[in-house]
């Protein structure tokens, strides 16, 4: 558990590297974009746009303001599927600098989720400009946005770990994990509603982290409510016990990445 610390103490220790590998992987994302940074701004609009045309005909009487709902959805998910996906080829992406000289290796999945909190902050104000537009009432619970969005963080950074760790000795996991992020974007109600899923598949609920953090910001961005005690330590728990778990695993297995990478 020492150990563990070291390694926490390590992030305000090498906070400025910490920051120019954010930098490096954002520039190295938009690199020879036009837009650069904007599309960070346009495409969950254009996704809600699409869905939009597509899916609010279809559900417009069980969900009032469509495109916020989708909005409140897809943008936390796609920040934790974009951190994940980022992070679980971080370590083999950067062997040559990790071979030449020494770096906290758990810098660089942290700073893929550091670099995807970045387009979580432009996919946000996709999100005000929406509620904006169609009228959504802003409720005073909408200034306490940043608490899921925290919890949900400290989720995405352990799984992060853990994934940028087992891809090193199982490469397959870089294949298999875009089918399973697309699996589990439609077993989580993104752009339909819960009241559709039949009783038989509730457990997909049950045993979904992300519907938790989802259903959390949406009653706070859309309900004006927010979640009890009871909520709020159910996705910081999952959070916590993820992240500890994603630090343990890193620990165990960074002297050996030098050898598979």
């Amino acid at each position: 558990m020492n150990k563990l610390f070291v390694m926490l103490s390590g992030f305000f220790k090498y906070n400025n590297l910490l920051f120019e590998l954010v930098v490096r992987d954002i520039k190295i994302r938009y690199r020879k974009s036009v837009l650069g940074l904007l599309w960070t701004l346009l495409n969950p609009l254009l996704m809600m746009l699409v869905m939009t045309m597509i899916f609010s005909s279809l559900f417009k009487t069980n969900i009032p303001y469509f495109p916020v709902y989708f909005l409140t959805g897809s943008i936390l998910f796609s920040f934790h599927s974009e951190a994940t996906s980022q992070a679980l080829m971080s370590i083999i992406s950067n062997a040559s600098l990790i071979k030449k000289v020494y770096i906290p290796k758990y810098l660089f999945p942290l700073s893929r989720v550091l670099s995807s909190m970045v387009n979580l902050v432009f996919a946000f104000v996709a999100l005000l400009l929406v509620m904006v537009i169609e009228g959504a009432p802003f409720q005073a619970t909408v200034l306490l946005f940043f608490i899921p969005i925290l919890y949900l963080t400290l989720f995405t950074t352990g799984l992060s770990l853990i994934l940028s760790a087992m891809t090193v000795f199982f490469r397959d996991i870089s294949h298999l994990y875009g089918v399973l992020t697309l699996l589990w974007s439609y077993m989580t109600p993104i752009f339909y509603p819960v009241t559709i899923i039949p009783n038989e598949f509730k457990w997909m609920l049950d045993y979904n982290p992300m519907y938790y953090y989802i259903s959390f910001f949406r009653e706070i961005m859309i309900e004006g409510n927010f979640p009890g005690l009871a909520d709020n330590l159910l996705c910081f728990t999952i959070g916590f016990i993820a992240l500890i778990g994603g630090l343990f695993t890193f620990y165990k297995c960074q002297n050996k990445f030098i050898l598979h990478v």
